[in-house]
C-alpha cells in the first residue's frame, strides 16, 4: 500500500514581498497566463506557439545555443532543417509556458480528459513490490506536464532544481506542494529515499549538466557531457525499481501522451557510467521521435575545461 510521508513546513515566503516594480513583468505575465487557461488546449497551445514565434525573432543568445545543440547532436540534419527544427522548438517553449498554467490551475478532472496514460500498470507492477518507483524523466518541454500528470495516478513526490527568480521559485513551490505528497529539492536525497521507502512513485529528471559529486562524462548523443551518475547509487540504496518515464505533446493538439516503460532489468549493473549511457540512450531515442519538444536551449555540453558554446 503507498502511504504518504508528512510533509515538513513549507517555509512559505509572503507574496506580498514580491510586489515590487522588479517582478511587475512576471505578474503580468502570469496574468496572462491565467486568462488563457480558460481557452480549450487547441486555443491554448496555438496562442503558445504564437508566443514562441515572437520569441524567436529576439532571443539571438537561446537561438544560437539550440543551434550548436542540434548541430552537435543531429548532425544529418541539413542548415535548413536545423533552422527549421529551431524554430519548431521556440514554438515548443511558448506552448510550455502555457502549459504552467494548466499544471499549476487546472483541476485533476480537465487533465484527466487531456492526458493518455500508455503503461501505467508497470508502475502498478512496481508499487506492489513495496520500494516505490524512480520515475527517471529529462528534460523535454512537456516536463512540467509529465510531473503533474504522475500524481493524477496517486500520491507523488517530485524532485526538482530551485529555480534563480525568487518568485518563480516561491509560485513553483506552492503549486507542487498543491498537488504532491511532497516536493524535495535537488538537495534533499534523504527525503528522496524516505518517500520511495514509503512506497511512493519519485519523479527524479537528472539528466543535466552536472560537475558535482558523483559527475562522470558520459556520451549524449556521442558527445561527451558531464553527467549525474547517481541514479544506480539511489537504486542500490532504496532497491526501488527504475521506470523511464517519457511525457509528449501529441501532434493533433488533443493533449499529451504519457509513457511509463517497464523496470530497467539489471538495474543497478554496478557500473553507474554504464547505467547513465542506458538512460542517455533511452533520451536520445524518445528526442528523435518528438525532436522539438526536447530542451535544445540548455548549455548541456558546457565543461570546466571545454565550451563549445564560447568556440563556435
Amino acid at each position: 500500500m503507498t502511504t504518504s510521508p508528512s510533509a515538513p513546513p513549507s517555509n512559505r515566503i509572503a507574496l506580498y514581498r514580491f510586489l515590487g516594480p522588479r517582478f511587475w513583468p512576471i505578474w503580468l505575465g502570469l496574468g496572462l497566463v491565467r486568462a488563457v487557461n480558460v481557452l480549450p488546449l487547441r486555443a491554448q497551445l496555438a496562442v503558445g506557439r504564437a508566443l514562441g514565434r515572437l520569441a524567436h525573432r529576439f532571443a539571438r543568445r537561446d537561438k544560437r545555443i539550440a543551434a550548436i545543440n542540434i548541430d552537435m547532436c543531429l548532425p544529418g540534419l541539413s542548415a535548413t532543417e536545423r533552422d527549421e527544427l529551431v524554430r519548431e522548438h521556440f514554438e515548443s517553449l511558448g506552448c510550455t509556458l502555457l502549459e504552467t498554467g494548466l499544471v499549476w490551475w487546472a483541476s485533476d478532472a480537465r487533465l484527466r480528459r487531456l492526458i493518455q496514460f500508455e503503461g501505467e500498470e508497470h508502475l502498478q507492477t512496481a508499487l506492489a513490490k513495496g520500494r516505490g518507483a524512480l520515475m527517471l524523466s529529462a528534460h523535454f518541454t512537456t516536463l512540467e506536464m509529465g510531473a503533474r500528470a504522475l500524481t493524477l495516478l496517486g500520491p507523488t513526490s517530485v524532485m526538482y532544481l530551485t529555480p534563480s527568480n525568487p518568485l518563480i521559485a516561491e509560485l513553483s513551490r506552492r503549486n507542487r506542494e498543491k498537488h504532491t505528497a511532497q516536493a524535495v529539492t535537488s538537495e534533499q536525497i534523504r527525503e528522496l529515499l524516505q518517500n520511495l521507502k514509503s512506497n511512493l512513485p519519485v519523479w527524479y529528471a537528472p539528466d543535466q549538466r552536472y560537475t558535482g559529486k558523483n559527475s562522470e562524462l558520459v556520451p549524449f548523443f556521442g558527445v561527451p557531457a558531464a553527467s549525474n551518475v547517481a541514479t544506480s547509487r539511489l537504486a542500490k540504496i532504496s532497491g526501488a525499481p527504475v521506470l523511464p518515464y517519457f511525457p509528449e505533446r501529441r501532434a493533433d493538439n488533443t493533449g499529451y501522451t504519457i509513457v511509463i516503460h517497464p523496470p530497467l532489468a539489471d538495474f543497478p549493473s554496478g557500473d553507474p557510467v554504464a547505467d547513465t549511457r542506458r538512460f542517455h540512450e533511452l533520451i536520445e531515442d524518445h528526442a528523435r521521435r518528438n525532436p522539438a519538444q526536447y530542451l535544445w536551449t540548455y548549455k548541456r555540453f558546457k565543461r570546466p575545461d571545454d565550451d563549445p558554446y564560447r568556440r563556435r
